[in-house]
């Protein structure tokens, strides 16, 4: 059954019959006044926005307020090398072009070593041992492309094989080291590295570690396991932290920081350095707590690495020693009997260097060349790389009557023998 619908319409009348017999005459009808009123906004809306965007196009042609992108790159030369900082003050945050553009800036390094371990049966074996760490570009010379990364990634390295963004892998040099400060600069030549290399990799750009707050973005890139490259991110959760064994102040972040990933960058929300990944806390206890170097306060050392002579090992027969018997001032030492932490001289060999200069039992040796010495493993890391003869300027700080130590610079020619 079909159903029927009576619409009524006002102004009808009731009876359907009147309704066709006395149909009044059409009339037409007026645009709403309302609808007027928003047609002649939107008309004078967008005669506004033309008139605003011509004033604009005009102002910026003629007086000069139209924005350009500016170069804010500034590369400054230190000695022989250059680094390039940002004096950008734009914010970028997209993570994936951040990484893009810096991994071209960051190497993998791996650290090949032989180390003596006492066998089964009571002798003493060599083992090769394998370690895995990262690195920056931070600039070159007329002959080298030079590296930043931890001193610990590169300690004890009989070779040092450097891989970049394309996966090419090329021998390097230790440049310098600071054991205290945990830095290394070390060197690549670059007739060693292929054309289509050079044309991938690229020199970091450094950041002002000092302008950080608590709580803005971090992104760490570098060799996590020695699986190659890898971005994590987080924030940077503190300033101004100090662990054992590191001479200063430390960036903490939550972005993960983990073995492998030493000597890799720490970046800003801009893609620049504002720091050098080191360490991480490594309690079951805790989560989420790894330090970089602060770059700003790095620079300094790393421009002082940067400048060194590039050397190779020497073969062992062909070693200089100072003459010293010593013992390690470890930083709860120091704290505890108020000595510069370092090699504490026990006995001062007689006919050696050391003795020829007239260094004295109860010295202390703080640095080699200018590097830290931070105990005699890291003094006799260093003396791997000079020959007999050769004269090295050792740093010693000699007590006082009233128990303070004064510090002091002397020469000392390298002999035969042992430390």
């Amino acid at each position: 059954m079909d159903h029927q619908y009576t619409y009524y319409t006002p102004g009808q009348d009731s009876n359907p019959q009147n309704n066709s017999e006395q149909r009044p005459p059409h009339k037409k009808r007026g645009v709403p006044k309302w609808i007027k009123t928003i047609c002649l906004g939107l008309i004078f809306g967008v005669t506004a926005s033309a008139a605003f965007q011509t004033s604009n196009i005009i102002a910026g042609k003629f007086l000069g307020t139209k924005s350009e992108d500016k170069d804010t790159k500034r590369t400054e030369t230190v000695g022989n090398a250059k680094l390039t900082t940002s004096t950008d003050s734009s914010v970028k945050s997209d993570v994936a072009d951040i990484a893009g553009n810096v991994m071209p800036s960051v190497v993998s390094i791996t650290n090949m070593s032989v180390q003596q371990v006492q066998s089964f049966f009571g002798g003493i074996q060599e083992r090769e041992s394998q370690s895995a760490g990262s690195g920056i570009i931070i600039g070159q010379n007329d002959t080298e492309l030079l590296i930043v990364s931890n001193n610990h990634v590169v300690e004890g390295s009989d070779t040092l094989t450097v891989s970049f963004i394309d996966e090419e892998s090329v021998e390097a040099n230790v440049k310098g080291t600071d054991a205290g400060k945990d830095l290394a600069v070390i060197a690549v030549e670059l007739d060693k590295i292929k054309d289509s290399t050079m044309e991938k990799i690229a020199v970091a750009t450094l950041g002002d570690s000092e302008q950080i707050q608590v709580g803005e973005e971090a992104i760490a890139i570098g060799n996590a396991l020695g699986y190659g490259q890898s971005v994590t991110r987080g924030i940077i959760s503190a300033t101004g932290r100090s662990i054992d064994g590191i001479d200063s102040s430390l960036i903490q972040t939550d972005a993960a920081i983990n073995p492998g990933n030493s000597g890799g960058a720490l970046l800003n929300a801009k893609g620049e350095v504002i720091g050098i990944n080191t360490a991480k806390a490594a309690m079951d206890a805790v989560e989420g707590m790894g330090y970089a170097i602060p770059v700003s306060e790095a620079k300094d050392t790393i421009e002082n690495l940067m400048n060194r002579e590039t050397r190779t090992k020497v073969a062992e027969d062909e070693r200089g020693y100072i003459g010293i018997r010593g013992e390690d001032v470890s930083q709860d030492i120091s704290q505890m009997y108020s000595m510069p932490t370092g090699v504490y001289i026990t006995e001062s060999i007689k006919g050696g260097g050391a003795a020829r200069a007239g260094i004295t039992k109860g010295s202390v040796i703080t640095a080699l060349n200018g590097t830290t010495v931070t105990g005699m493993e890291s003094l006799q890391e260093q003396l791997q790389y000079y020959r007999v003869g050769e004269t090295v300027t050792l740093t010693i700080e000699i007590p006082g009557n009233d128990g303070e130590y004064k510090s002091q610079d002397v020469e000392v020619v390298l002999g035969s023998g042992s430390n």
